[in-house]
């Protein structure tokens, strides 16, 4: 399986040892960019659909938990490198896939990427679950995988959908939710043809219910069914548009 990837470090050696490493013995990971910074590193992530991330925690203006944190909605796997062992339960609680110390083993590289690709492959499988029907006599619908089968939902019938970490909660107009494994933007990216506008880093919601508009740096939305969610100044002109 191919992996996108990125390289976050300040140390231009470093960097060309781990680019060097990867193109030699991890031959199914593709570099795409390589950020010595912050803010660096999070116009590659925004700018790509990236799978991997290798991120050194310590970093100029900033470390790897800051630039997580200003990512906000992850939806590629992160393995840490680092000089310093004592990040490691940082690490663990920001979910990181591996953690590599420096200098960088071989074995454990190769042992980091291999564990990525399986967690990629297994969701690529899941993937496969999660559609949204292509026959015309089905439009308007998404499937959703259960044990014994899968589920339809009318898309109409989702009010909004709220990230939880790798997981997203859609609520419906019946007042049942939903807990499906996938991120939100697997579902921002689904229903971007339809009426569907991401609000927040962890709100994705249905325009065609909302009923109010609250007006602020970035405001907030009220639903129809009396839910108030408040709205990201970035994503402040994405939501008005549909009301212009």
């Amino acid at each position: 399986m191919k992996l996108t990837s990125i390289i976050v470090e300040d140390e231009e050696t470093s960097r060309q040892i781990l680019k060097n490493y990867l193109k030699k013995y991890c031959p199914n990971v593709t570099v795409l960019g390589e950020a010595e910074n912050v803010e660096q590193a999070l116009v590659l992530i925004r700018n790509n659909d990236l799978d991997l991330v290798f991120l050194d925690v310590e970093m100029p203006y900033g470390n790897a938990f800051d630039l997580l944190e200003k990512v906000g909605d992850i939806d590629f796997e992160t393995v840490f490198v680092t000089a310093y062992n004592h990040y490691a339960m940082d690490a663990l609680n920001a979910h990181a896939s591996y953690y590599l110390m420096k200098p960088i083993s071989i074995d454990e590289l190769i042992k980091a990427v291999d564990y990525v690709t399986e967690i990629k492959t297994k969701e690529e499988a899941l993937q496969n679950q999660v559609l949204v029907p292509k026959t015309n006599t089905v439009n308007g619908k998404i499937t959703i995988p259960q044990l014994n089968g899968f589920e339809v939902i009318n898309t109409s019938d989702i009010l909004y959908c709220k990230a939880d970490d790798n997981y997203t909660e859609i609520f419906l107009n019946t007042n049942k939710k939903k807990l499906v494994s996938k991120t939100l933007k697997y579902f921002e990216d689904i229903l971007k043809d339809t009426s569907f506008a991401r609000v927040h880093k962890s709100y994705l919601v249905n325009v065609n219910e909302v009923v109010k508009y609250v007006k602020g740096k970035g405001g907030s939305v009220v639903l129809s069914n009396g839910k108030e969610i408040m709205v990201s100044a970035s994503k402040k002109s994405g939501l008005l548009s549909y009301f212009k």
